[in-house]
């Protein structure tokens, strides 16, 4: 990768990926584990940025519109909203480099209420490649503000996975004929 691309890894953690989360993507989700870490560690051999945006939230908070949709998941300093797998153990070898940063966001989008869009332009990046969960929800809408805000996308469809086959392949769909972004 150039020192104008980023690595998003998007979430994932226990309650979206381990066979007891809250809210899991299930196998699909844990097969992405290698991909992922091949990606990161690509990378970060290349002196490149790797970003985790990883969801949070308060359990039965009522300002929150998931909490009507979803149950309770990601709650802070939960089991739920630990890494999953290899990416935890990655993350935790890695997290004192300057390039390898995780941050809150509270939206489906990694963009929503956050400085990423900040921390991207003062680094000079304008090209995004997305990983993690869920295809068709966080990735997605992560995705969209990505291509509102002229960022280049690449979606790894072997380093996403949705809740259900139906949405993950239409949002691979949604990211190419309507983002213009390459699924690799």
């Amino acid at each position: 990768m150039a020192e104008n691309e980023a690595l998003l890894i998007i979430d994932y953690t226990n309650d979206f990926v381990h066979d007891k989360g809250a809210l899991t993507c299930g196998k699909p989700a844990q097969l992405l584990d290698g991909s992922i870490i091949d990606l990161a560690s690509q990378v970060k051999a290349d002196r490149g940025w790797v970003i985790l945006p990883t969801d949070v939230h308060t359990p039965q908070d009522p300002y929150h519109p998931e909490t009507k949709l979803f149950p309770p998941h990601n709650v802070r300093d939960s089991w739920g909203r630990e890494f999953y797998g290899k990416v935890a153990d990655w993350y935790e070898a890695n997290k004192n480099d300057p390039k390898v940063y995780m941050y809150d966001k509270t939206r489906y989008s990694a963009f929503a209420g956050t400085d990423l869009d900040i921390r991207l332009r003062e680094r000079k990046i304008d090209t995004l490649h997305l990983v993690g969960v869920c295809t068709d929800i966080c990735v997605l809408h992560t995705a969209v503000d990505a291509y509102d805000l002229n960022y280049q996308t690449i979606i790894h469809k072997n380093a996403v996975a949705a809740l259900t086959q139906a949405g993950q392949e239409w949002a691979l769909a949604h990211f190419e004929n309507v983002l213009g972004a390459a699924v690799l």
